[in-house]
């Protein structure tokens, strides 16, 4: 029966064809290209790296050193006059763009700069601190306290201040005039600037896993990358997105995102809620993982979309399939063919667990990253001749 299903599929799928919201796109009859399966074994410790896309941080510029009073004494003159340093400046806090880094994982929630050097006698004038330059992913959104944007950085090498550095303090040399010979005053560093600020990245993945708690989304990233989430029989056991890579025969290599379960009225910040939706809101394209041996699948996929469109009416309008999880079920048998006739987007059986069809998925899943590389690029050319 699953042979015929899949026949089905392949007929109204065909390499050279992508399903979108807006209907079908042709292709040139071009051989597509064959994912690749990792013969590196999967690492045996028990810790895991999540992704992390949003990140609230404060940050502190250093401060300024303190200015000296001194007085110059020779053995020739005693009075030879004020000799006290200034103060060096305080380190800023700098946010650099760079392709070295793809998450906001190694980011800490305080980020100061280092405190400038007091002046000392002698006209020593105090060091200079260093700057603190944190990198941070290319398409990093800089949001202020309020929610407003205050920095883009979309490109390579770009940097944004995100805290100033205090300047140092003047010595009791620089105080010095016809008037006043011996000044007996200096100026302390000036406080470095203080502010926080919400990191978040415009583009997570390409295709991003989408579904109700416990219906295989952990075991499908496991089952076509090198990644690790957590599997359990709970809901809610995916807290954090996970991120995996998947490997074309032609180096093309796609980022496939594990998002946390979704519930009915998360878009009313229930469950995980906002943040949740937020995540969905930076993948590309949705995959959305039904489990097929519960009751009237396709209630769960109408739920997924109701909470999308509540949220953002965008989401809706994105490239997107239906994955029917766990056909190797008795259950799921009769369950995948209704599943079809209530929803109007194709739907792919898989079982995530023994590897049924996960090469087929992995074809479209090329496919639609394929079909929204060239939906964007006349937007790119459209901007470009714009801005000439």
């Amino acid at each position: 029966m699953w042979g015929s299903i899949l026949r089905a599929f392949v007929v109204r799928q065909a390499p050279t064809r992508s399903f979108l919201s807006s209907g079908c796109v042709q292709y040139s009859n071009q051989r597509m290209a064959v994912p690749l399966r990792s013969k590196k074994p999967k690492s045996s410790k028990p810790t895991t790296q999540y992704f992390v896309d949003s990140r609230h941080v404060r940050t502190v510029g250093g401060n300024g050193g303190d200015g000296c009073v001194s007085f110059l004494r020779l053995w020739c003159n005693e009075n030879a006059g004020p000799d006290g340093g200034d103060g060096g400046n305080g380190g800023h806090v700098i946010l650099q763009a760079t392709q070295d880094v793809k998450d906001f994982n190694h980011i800490t929630a305080l980020l100061r700069a280092d405190d400038g050097a007091k002046g000392a006698t002698k006209d020593c004038h105090g060091k200079n601190a260093n700057h603190t330059v944190v990198k941070v992913p290319i398409g990093t959104i800089v949001k202020s306290t309020l929610g407003k944007v205050v920095g883009d950085l979309d490109a390579e090498g770009m940097m944004f201040v995100a805290a100033r550095g205090g300047a140092g303090g003047k010595g009791n040399q620089f105080f010095k005039s016809d008037l006043e010979q011996a000044p007996q005053v200096a100026e302390f560093g000036a406080t470095g600037e203080e502010t926080a600020y919400t990191l978040e990245l415009r583009s997570m993945a390409h295709v991003g896993f989408i579904g109700l708690p416990n219906a295989g989304k952990s075991t499908l990233l496991r089952a076509i990358s090198r990644a690790r989430p957590k599997v359990a029989p709970y809901p809610f056991t995916t807290l954090k997105p996970h991120l995996g890579m998947v490997q074309y025969d032609d180096y093309e290599q796609i980022a496939v995102a594990d998002l946390p379960g979704l519930i009915e009225g998360s878009h009313k910040n229930k469950g995980l809620g906002i943040q949740f939706l937020k995540h969905a809101e930076r993948c590309n394209a949705l995959l959305f993982v039904i489990d097929a041996s519960t009751d009237e699948p396709w209630t769960h996929y109408h739920t997924l979309l109701h909470e999308l469109g509540m949220f953002s009416e965008e989401l809706t309008m994105r490239p997107r399939i239906i994955i029917a999880n766990k056909i190797d079920l008795p259950e799921a048998e009769n369950n995948v063919e209704l599943l079809a006739h209530h929803v109007d987007v194709p739907v792919l059986p898989v079982s995530a667990k023994i590897g049924t069809n996960i090469a087929e998925m992995l074809q479209e899943i090329r496919i639609i990253y394929e079909s929204s590389r060239e939906h964007e690029s006349p937007n790119n050319t459209n901007e470009e001749e714009q801005k000439r």
